[in-house]
């Protein structure tokens, strides 16, 4: 059992039945006991592994479009150059080398890290040693410039509620709960209507779940407003699609599904993003189509650029490059499961790669 299980049934015991974005934030962000307070997530030794560091090529390719935003949007002498959620800071370290070369665009960037840990903020530290980034917890106050943003399996991790259509145009939340064996488990509470979800009661029939994310779309308002008012574009990438439907929860560990209940603070907790709700709430900002990641690579260059990086390599160093690329951009590997979603500013032309569309 692990040292949050106990926490958390006290709390129930207190409070009562936990929803779900409350035993997620619980799970993921505990000073003490969180997933992303104590553990190792990512790379071999953890329990996930992310574009980034699966090739330089996936940082590359998105460096060199926030580039192509930044000139077609005039070169803003100043910008912010975010990413929200960083990791070890791979995927920065590598659009900042992919970008050294486009006259000005060093010059003018101020790096901003949206990080939470502070295991995760030292890591960060390392990675980008020389580029003097600056961090944040959100992107409240910020500086009146152009941002120019990435947010790769950001979205994911974020706390969901989710809802399982009852009869008629009543719905009931999913809860956690805690067991007579000393542990938590899921449960559903008492139907009721919800005025948020009546949008969806023309596509759902009982028993079909729904799952929100209130947390996502406020980041994805704000990145919409800082976007409009001041100029920029954000790269969001992350599996999901553009409609919520269907349980997504899961929890990851070891490199495998997980139960989610079973040991809270030990896995990683995600749930599939619904792209729909964050163009719906980053408006007035403009959106793309939904785009599929192996696509948008493709239109990037990126088989060029293996080709290219092939050249210096072979026996095993080659083979791990060339099943690196198949892995970003296969449909049967992470091509078809991860989309990206853009904002920019209304009446701004898309980033490379994309087309204008998505319909919140």
């Amino acid at each position: 059992m692990s040292p949050l299980t106990e926490i958390l049934r006290a709390r129930i015991a207190h409070d009562g039945p936990l929803p779900l974005d409350a035993y997620m934030q619980a799970c993921l962000l505990d000073p003490a006991h969180g997933y992303y307070t104590t553990q190792t997530s990512i790379g071999a030794a953890g329990d996930f592994t992310t574009a980034p560091e699966i090739s330089q090529m996936f940082g590359e390719m998105l460096g060199l479009a926030l580039a192509q935003c930044w000139l077609d949007q005039g070169r803003p002498a100043a910008f912010l150059l975010a990413e929200l959620g960083p990791g070890r800071g791979t995927l920065m370290a590598d659009i900042l080398r992919a970008t050294r070369a486009v006259p000005g665009f060093h010059a003018a960037a101020q790096i901003l890290l949206i990080e939470a840990s502070p295991r995760l903020r030292e890591a960060q530290r390392a990675q980008l040693a020389g580029h003097a980034p600056r961090w944040a917890e959100d992107l409240s106050d910020l500086p009146p410039l152009p941002l120019f943003a990435v947010a790769n399996e950001f979205f994911d991790a974020l706390p969901i509620r989710q809802f399982r259509r009852a009869e008629g145009e009543t719905w009931q939340e999913r809860v956690v709960t805690a067991t007579e064996d000393g542990g938590l488990a899921p449960d559903w509470a008492a139907p009721h209507p919800l005025a948020a979800l009546d949008y969806r009661l023309g596509d759902t029939t009982p028993g079909d779940v729904v799952e929100l994310s209130p947390e996502a779309q406020g980041w994805a308002a704000a990145l919409g407003q800082q976007i409009t008012r001041q100029g920029g574009a954000a790269l969001i990438l992350d599996y999901g699609d553009a409609r919520s439907f269907g349980d997504t929860f899961q929890a990851l560990r070891h490199h495998g599904f997980a139960d989610p209940f079973a040991a809270p603070g030990q896995a990683d907790l995600t749930a599939h993003v619904d792209f729909g709700e964050l163009a719906r709430a980053a408006l007035p900002a403009a959106t793309t189509r939904l785009e599929t990641q192996g696509v948008f690579l493709e239109r990037l260059g990126i088989t060029a650029r293996a080709q290219a990086l092939a050249k210096g390599l072979s026996g095993a160093a080659l083979d791990a490059h060339v099943a690196a690329h198949r892995r970003l951009t296969h449909p049967e590997e992470m091509g078809t499961l991860f989309k990206i979603l853009a904002l920019t500013p209304p009446g701004q032309r898309p980033p490379p790669g994309l087309e204008p569309g998505l319909r919140p």
